[in-house]
């Protein structure tokens, strides 16, 4: 029988135990092995049966064990102990709070009393992003983005960055995956109370929940409670339109994770921009949390917050393009996609219907804030409202996640800025990091610290700052394999329970599954893949020649089994069949045994996927791997990489503790040659160099040179993978200019450059690099010589202030294009004359050999301006004045 209402009924805890209480809802405790340990003792059966959650075990403890606990002398102490522990980690100063100190007493050889005027470090972070990973008990993740702005999250926490997480509460979250008889995805969508979740709501001083509301056409309105998961020291606010007030169509708005049509799709990343800088508001008036000095959006998805900026701007007197370039200062965006089909395009006249006076931001022109999405640049769609173009436009500082990624973005964006080689767009890249506490094995975190003590572990796990771990040299070897054969006894433990699990939902009898007690061998090389399901990450090149798979899984002296897990988007129907080809394959009888495919991949799978695994392979198309952090995770346990070098792989590989899977990426090579040719040099590694180095043992019986590559790993990649690295450098590159940008463009600063530059456009057509020449007359010059390069411009009405006039030098290829330019200013000696031109002067040094060319331009200058390109202009010489530049050195 069906009930017909839902609520929730919550435990009465005992006064003593009251503490309980604070534990389970900060989502610290998913980190922090200690405060598990702790709910794991008050009923461990229960703990198991909760998937690890203390908010559902405190709901099914019986009364009578929370009234034996209550008086348990031993459990009060533990207890106590924890919550003290909490409570200095979310009170005390961490490194966050250090800088400030040290910024302070830098600048005044004192401590200041008023260190948060002092301090260049802002006073508070808004991270927008649509999905966030922070456990499995709170399931609002699909993948790789939402893992990684989970574990940005809990090192800021952990750093003590003052930053504000800001999403929304998707009530079946992503979908949980099982399979068909035939191996064919099958999705399920379980409905999620908010009030069984780690989370409480935010209320008025009156108790009411307090709301966010978006206008929406035709007069309606789209009404959201704000939902508060604290994790560790940082709030996260999320956005739930499941309330009474809206029309059923606008309850679901938050009803699916990456759900719905293009409308549907619009509404959640205008709830999460429009609304989430409300609800920012909101907690901040509530709480006393200092206001945002930056917000970061972490993809497209929520780069209408820019625009709520600018309307909240608008009324306090600002014009559009005062406003914009005042929200811009303080605006970092962050791209994930390597590819434009990734990023999310609305129909131009979809958007322009919600905003305007009939819908939301009444004080904007639609047109103006058409003119921030749109691809008007070649190739561009012209009507289609770009998220990320959006995102670029409104941030002045924007990053890859990856040095390669930077790279590709650069490229991939260049025609924002025309005219500007694309090495000079201003994107550059933090690499992601991984939250260590997360992802280690608690039986690694136990190796550490007792090397070199627990607090020094925590310490270079969060804070991290040292570029190698010299302590892991100092591990014996024995002590290193007994690990690693432990953990991987462990995966196969938890692949046997899991396939069980999964086989008996494909509709098999306990009577024919005898076969799984004998799958995977805690002995065996064991290899994994665990990934969403694109067709770019090539889930399945590793069947491309099945029969050499075979032998390989099958070797009667250096066997491989494989670990494979992934999730199609329910609307792919080709990632689908990826997955059921793989499937099928691991259903064969001969094999079954040595590679099996694990569904509903998720945080809980992969804490005991990466430190199980000998070996983590990642083959994408090449370079459509952002970054890529699954790998990362394997490698804080001592997991081996063996990867194509893309993402963070590219920029960190070394022979000394991974492999570079080689490519075949020249444009004269087609996909399907492309995938032979890098399948078959994945094979020779496996059968050459990876199987062979961990089945040949040394002199004491163990795989020395095996381990030395675990130890490799961890020394020198270790350190680097560290979110808390990650959360450093987005303090110190973006967040920390960011915030004194915005401090500096007050009301009339963002009036001045406004108007300066739309001076500058105007005038722009009439700039002119007019003659150029130099002191040298021949076609050869001397290594070390300098020549005196002269300059006539034409400025029309602009003034020498308003420029920057540069000479740009470096070797040329062979279509005479200047390869690794240096640029340097040169000055005004005379001007104007009568026909308005100024003559510009400088030294030109010829500090390389070999062909050698150089240029002059002229570009905008400003004091207010981030990036000699933000203004997208730039006057360069007429191909006829270009030719003969080029100066060969001996």
């Amino acid at each position: 029988m069906k009930a017909i209402r839902r609520f929730t009924v919550r435990p009465v805890l005992p006064e003593a135990l009251h503490p309980l209480s604070d534990l389970a809802r900060n989502l610290r405790w998913s980190w922090h092995a200690e405060t598990r340990d702790l709910f794991q003792s008050v009923d461990p059966e229960r703990w198991t049966a909760s998937g690890c959650d203390p908010v559902r075990l405190l709901g099914s403890v019986p009364a009578a064990r929370l009234a034996q606990l209550s008086t348990d002398r031993r459990f009060l102490r533990r207890l106590s102990a924890v919550a003290d522990d909490l409570n200095d980690y979310v009170t005390g100063e961490r490194w966050y709070q250090s800088q400030s100190q040290s910024q302070s007493r830098d600048r005044s050889g004192a401590e200041s009393q008023s260190q948060s005027q002092a301090s260049e470090l802002p006073d508070a972070i808004a991270y927008f992003s649509p999905e966030f990973g922070i456990t499995a008990a709170l399931p609002q993740y699909s993948g790789g983005l939402g893992i990684l702005a989970g574990d940005h999250l809990k090192a800021a926490s952990d750093l003590g960055v003052p930053l504000i997480g800001v999403g929304l509460l998707y009530r079946h979250g992503y979908f949980r995956q099982s399979l068909s008889r035939d191996g064919w995805q099958q999705e399920h969508y379980p409905v999620l109370d908010p009030n069984e979740l780690p989370l409480s709501l935010l209320r008025e001083p009156d108790g009411t929940p307090s709301r966010v509301s978006l206008a929406l056409p035709g007069g309606t309105s789209l009404h959201a409670r704000i939902w508060l998961a604290q994790v560790g020291r940082v709030p996260l606010l999320m956005l739930d339109s499941d309330v009474e007030e809206n029309d059923p169509g606008e309850r679901g708005v938050t009803d699916r994770l990456y759900g719905g049509g293009s409308e549907h799709r619009l509404l959640q990343e205008m709830l999460l921009g429009i609304g989430g800088v409300r609800a920012v508001r909101t907690y901040c008036r509530l709480t006393g949390h200092a206001r945002p000095e930056v917000f970061h959006t972490n993809e497209g998805h929520a780069g209408f917050l820019g625009l709520e900026r600018i309307h909240e701007l608008s009324a306090e007197g600002l014009d559009f393009d005062a406003a914009l370039e005042a929200v811009r200062a303080g605006i970092v965006f962050t791209t994930h996609t390597p590819v434009p089909a990734g990023i999310d395009r609305f129909d131009r006249e979809l958007v322009a219907r919600h905003f305007g006076p009939a819908a939301e931001l009444p004080r904007i022109d639609v047109e103006r804030i058409l003119r921030l999405g749109m691809e008007t640049y070649p190739g561009g769609e012209p009507n289609l409202f770009n998220m990320a173009v959006m995102g670029l436009r409104l941030g002045q500082r924007a990053n890859g996640v990856s040095l390669l990624h930077g790279q590709v973005s650069r490229e991939m964006f260049s025609g924002l800025w025309p005219g500007f080689d694309a090495a000079e767009v201003p994107i550059t890249s933090v690499t992601n990091g991984v939250h260590a506490p997360t992802w280690v094995a608690p039986e690694v975190l136990r190796l550490g610290a007792r090397q070199i003590g627990a607090q020094r572990t925590e310490d270079a796990l969060t804070v991290g700052g040292s570029d190698r771990w010299d302590a892991v040299a100092d591990i014996p070897d024995q002590d290193i394999w007994e690990l690693r054969r432990s953990l991987r006894e462990q995966l196969v433990t938890e692949v046997r329970q899991r396939l069980y699990a999964s086989w008996r939902q494909r509709g098999a009898g306990t009577a024919e599954l005898g076969w799984i007690d004998g799958v995977l061998d805690p002995d065996v090389l064991t290899i994994g893949f665990a990934r969403r399901v694109p067709s770019y990450k090539r889930l399945t090149l590793m069947l491309r020649d099945r029969d050499r798979l075979m032998d390989l899984l099958l070797h009667a002296e250096r066997p491989v089994q494989i670990v494979v897990a992934g999730k199609a988007h329910p609307a792919d129907d080709g990632g689908k069949r990826l997955v059921q080809e793989l499937v099928r394959f691991a259903d064969d009888p001969r094999v079954r045994h040595r590679i099996v495919f694990l569904p509903d991949y998720g945080m809980a799978m992969a804490q005991k996927l990466y430190p199980g695994c000998d070996i983590w392979l990642n083959n994408p198309l090449r370079p459509l791997e952002a970054c890529g952090t699954s790998g990362m995770k394997a490698a804080l346990n001592g997991c081996l990489n063996l990867s194509v070098l893309d993402g963070w792989w590219d920029e960190w590989f070394g022979p000394d503790f991974g492999w570079a899977i080689p490519t075949a990426d020249g444009t004269a090579v087609d996909d399907d040659r492309r995938d032979e040719l890098e399948a078959s040099a994945l094979y020779d590694l496996l059968e050459q160099r990876v199987a062979p180095r961990f089945y040949e043992l040394g002199q004491a019986g163990l795989p020395d040179r095996w381990i030395e590559m675990v130890r490799q790993t961890l020394t020198h990649l270790g350190p680097k993978v560290l979110a808390g690295r990650m959360v450093r450098e987005y303090v110190e590159r973006l967040y920390t200019p960011a915030a004194l940008a915005h401090r500096s463009m007050d009301h009339s600063s963002a009036r001045e450059l406004a108007g300066w530059k739309s001076r500058v456009r105007a005038a722009w057509p009439h700039v002119t690099v007019d003659h150029v020449e130099t002191t040298a007359v021949t076609p050869t010059a001397e290594l070390g010589s300098t020549l005196s390069l002269r300059v006539l411009v034409g400025l029309g009405d602009l003034t020498p202030d308003d420029v920057e006039v540069q000479a740009v030098s470096g070797r040329v290829d062979s279509q005479d294009r200047i390869t690794d330019g240096t640029t340097f200013p040169l000055k005004p000696v005379s001007g104007p004359d009568p026909e308005g031109r100024r003559l510009y002067e400088g030294p030109l040094s010829l500090d390389r050999t070999g062909s050698f060319g150089y240029t002059v331009r002229i570009l905008p200058a400003h004091r207010l301006l981030a990036s000699a390109a933000e203004v997208g202009l730039v006057a360069v010489p007429s191909e006829g004045m270009a030719e003969g530049a080029g100066v060969l050195l001996r």
